[in-house]
Order: structure tokens, then C-alpha cells, then sequence
């Protein structure tokens, strides 16, 4: 496991920093067509048992929490706050208590809220502990197409869905996933 930052808290299996982790991300706004193959995208990675960290704080995003939550494999939560007064929300709790589940954060209690500079740290830290990174949407010239340009000269795999609405992803150099191979990238660890 890496060395975590200074002031790192976290409540859960700090183990689960060792899986290979798949970062899941998507813009505040996902395009319909997107949905039903994040939707499906998901539940894969439900299925098939892959580690999925993320900030979950995008609507299309905590919905695939929701989905995540209701399987075996390992999460990680990184909300863009401190969580040391945070309440553990009542459907995280069973995968809390079945040690599938880690909720970290290197934000001081002090920040409550978050913002889009808390935001971007936070990203910034849930790359760092993935081993491979899937963008699901990001909307063109938004904060999360700049986060994927710079994803873009790293190591780690940048993976997207099949869609018009993500040929810029696909510019910076994204996989294309398309619903049919979904399995075969589970399944693999692409």
C-alpha cells in the first residue's frame, strides 16, 4: 500500500488500498445514452467482483455506489470533505461492517463542504490509489475533462463508454468500452 497523506482519517478496511482499484468518474451531467450503459457498466463490476474507488459525488456516480453497495467486491469512498463528524449514510453499513468498504478522506474536519478546489484534491487522490481509471462522461471543457487530460499523460489506463458524447475522452487517448465487451474488461482488469 502506498503511504497515505498526512492527516489521512478513514473509517473501514484500510486493506482495501492494496486491491487493484477501478476509479469511477462522470460529469454532473450525463448524457442519456450513457446512462443505461453506466447502468449496465455497474453491474458488471458488481458481478464480476472489481474494486471500484471513487468520490461518488456526481448523481450518475452515486448511483453506481448504490448498485456497487449491493455486491461482494471492495469500495472506497473518498468524499471532498473531512470526515471525521461525518454520519455513515444507513445503506453503507452493511458492506462498513463487512469490511468491504473504506471511507477516506485528507481533509481537516473544518471542511464540511465541498468545493470545486476540494473536489479536484480529491480526485487527485482517488487516481492515485487506482490502478486503472473509467470516465464515464465528461462534458466538454468541464472540470472533469480537464482532470482527464491530465489523467491522459499518466501510466493508468483511461477507459470511457461507447458514445458521441465522449469522442473527446476518446482524443485524449480513452479506451473505448463498448456495451459488448463490458464483461471482457471486467473480467480482464483492461
Amino acid at each position: 500500500m502506498a503511504p497515505l497523506p498526512p492527516e489521512t482519517a478513514y473509517v473501514g478496511n484500510l486493506r482495501l488500498l492494496d486491491e487493484q482499484l477501478t476509479a469511477l468518474f462522470c460529469s454532473n451531467r450525463c448524457p442519456g445514452d450513457l446512462i443505461l450503459k453506466t447502468y449496465d457498466l455497474a453491474r458488471a463490476m458488481r458481478d464480476a467482483g472489481v474494486p471500484v474507488v471513487g468520490g461518488f459525488q456526481t448523481p450518475m456516480e452515486k448511483e453506481c455506489l448504490r448498485l456497487l453497495l449491493r455486491g461482494s467486491q471492495p469500495v472506497v469512498v473518498c468524499p471532498a470533505r473531512g470526515i471525521d463528524n461525518m454520519r455513515i449514510p444507513r445503506d453503507w453499513r452493511p458492506a462498513l461492517g463487512g469490511r468491504r468498504l473504506l471511507v477516506l478522506s485528507s481533509f481537516p474536519a473544518a471542511v464540511r463542504r465541498p468545493t470545486t478546489e476540494v473536489a479536484a484534491q480529491r480526485n487527485d487522490l482517488v487516481a492515485e490509489f487506482a490502478h486503472r481509471v473509467f470516465i464515464v462522461h465528461a462534458a466538454p471543457g468541464g472540470n472533469t475533462e480537464a482532470f482527464a487530460r491530465k489523467l491522459a499523460t499518466s501510466s493508468k489506463p483511461l477507459l470511457t463508454l461507447d458514445s458521441p458524447a465522449d469522442k473527446n475522452l476518446v482524443g485524449l487517448g480513452a479506451e473505448v468500452i463498448r456495451p459488448n465487451s463490458l464483461d471482457d474488461m471486467v473480467s480482464n482488469g483492461a
